[in-house]
């Protein structure tokens, strides 16, 4: 197992190993002093863990309620949020008590964002079982909930007590899920590690799970403890997702958050390198790696679609964007740029 520290506003530990799992009540006993965990998890992720977490959390003495909703970005969003809300507050939870995010992003930002608004804000942890999860959204307590005009438009910072990821979990997920969650993974090399970015350039989907998890678990930890409200330095984290974001707004969904943000990095990777930020062989070298774990590189959809996304970006300040580009591997920048010049942008890396 590998324990890493966070030491934003709130200090926690991110444990990262095998068979996890059953230690979670025991784990959960060392932060939360309340006598109720609720578990809120999805229709995919219940099924599997649901059990095995509940009977660890009873065995450490825990009251255990369960919450479980449909499963997908589409539950992300005001009702299932205020259902949330409305189930804790029936079900007499208290500021002592404990939030139990067992699932993928989805689940983890809900519940994240019920922690930090239910009676002004109660503990939560992070038990991540989607790759996507455990390398990022699990850390660093952004939380969120989407609106119809964009994602994770409503939210707080909310720091979780503690993250286990037990990588056993991380069997049971279909190749296309954990391919999704390759593409945050593929993002950290190129955003800050040359030695990760080649790792996963020569093994591909084979690379070595735990080292590569905590590895990125540790980039991110550097990045929050230096920026952890998002106004500098941590802006970087949403390399390819800018225009991601715009990919997933557009298809309704359909196109994964793991396949959007690939697409996302290479079309900014390709524009970088049409404007000369960076040079073609840097963009080739993204667009390379992404191609070997079968994530897309392109997209249907034209500038206009990307670019009307873009307008309600998070990232957005007045009439500028500010754009996360490669200038080499491990070194990217914040390119603030203004709003009609990001439609030409974008042409040039389609």
């Amino acid at each position: 197992m590998i324990s890493i520290e966070v030491k934003a506003s709130k200090a926690y530990q991110v444990h990262i190993g095998s068979g996890l799992l059953p230690q979670l009540g025991e784990r959960l006993r060392g932060v939360c002093q309340g006598s109720t965990a609720a578990i809120v998890s999805d229709s995919h992720v219940y099924p599997l863990y649901g059990e095995a977490a509940e009977k660890s959390l009873k065995d450490a003495g825990f009251r255990v309620l369960n919450f479980v909703f449909p499963a997908g970005e589409e539950s992300k969003n005001a009702e299932t949020y205020l259902n949330l809300l409305n189930f804790l507050a029936e079900k007499e939870v208290t500021r002592t008590d404990c939030l139990v995010a067992l699932g993928g992003g989805v689940v983890g930002d809900l519940t994240g964002f019920a922690a930090a608004t239910y009676l002004r804000g109660i503990p939560y942890i992070q038990v991540p079982t989607t790759l996507l999860a455990a390398v990022d959204s699990s850390v660093g307590g952004k939380t969120a909930i989407d609106l119809p005009t964009g994602k994770n438009l409503v939210g707080a910072f909310c720091q979780p007590k503690m993250v286990l990821c037990d990588i056993e979990t991380l069997n049971s997920l279909p190749e296309d899920i954990f391919r999704d969650g390759c593409a945050e993974v593929i993002k950290y090399g190129v955003l800050y590690d040359r030695k990760l970015f080649d790792h996963l350039s020569q093994e591909g989907i084979g690379f070595h799970r735990e080292a590569v998890i905590a590895r990125c678990v540790e980039l991110k930890r550097d990045v929050v403890m230096a920026d952890e409200f998002d106004t500098g330095e941590r802006m970087k984290l949403n390399l390819g997702h800018t225009f991601g974001h715009g990919i997933e707004a557009r298809s309704h969904f359909t196109v994964s958050h793991g396949k959007a943000v690939a697409a996302g990095m290479c079309i900014v990777a390709r524009s970088a390198a049409a404007c000369g930020y960076c040079s073609k062989e840097v963009s080739d070298a993204v667009t390379s790696v992404v191609r070997r774990f079968g994530l897309p590189a392109s997209t249907g959809y034209d500038a206009s679609d990307l670019f009307t996304c873009a307008l309600s970006d998070k990232k957005r300040s007045g009439s500028r964007v500010n754009l996360i580009i490669p200038h080499d591997i491990g070194d990217c920048r914040i390119l603030p740029m203004e709003l009609p010049h990001i439609q030409s942008f974008i042409q040039a890396g389609l």
